[in-house]
């Protein structure tokens, strides 16, 4: 009889033991997701971006919720409205989206201003 393509078993993948209960916290940055580490106030993570500070992305981010606003594009004319410079707006934006990517408490701390 012939080898059947596709049904070969696959070898057992081996990982380390870990004991949930001694293992302390970990950090998902390990596993290239998102930090879990605290940041304190003077880390660099938390500065403005072109001067927009991440509680200013939240109040833009609530102002354009509210106007049913759903798009980057569509906040960004209401930045304009503001009298904030749209390409620094922009690049402001696009840095904060990696920031709270980077970090979870960074999103946990733009939820909160959202209102979440």
């Amino acid at each position: 009889m012939g080898r059947r393509v596709g049904k070969r078993k696959e070898a057992p993948i081996s990982l380390p033991s870990v004991d949930a209960r001694t293992a302390g916290p970990i950090d998902l940055a390990a596993l290239a997701g998102p930090s879990t580490r605290s940041r304190g106030a003077e880390d660099p993570i938390w500065q403005p971006i072109h001067g927009i500070s991440l509680q200013d992305y939240a109040r833009l981010a609530r102002e354009a919720q509210a106007r049913g606003i759903v798009d980057q594009a569509g906040m960004i004319r209401v930045a304009k409205e503001l009298g904030w410079h749209p390409g620094e707006t922009k690049a402001a934006f696009d840095g904060w989206a990696v920031r709270i990517g980077q970090s979870v408490e960074v999103g946990q701390q733009f939820r909160m201003l959202l209102g979440f």
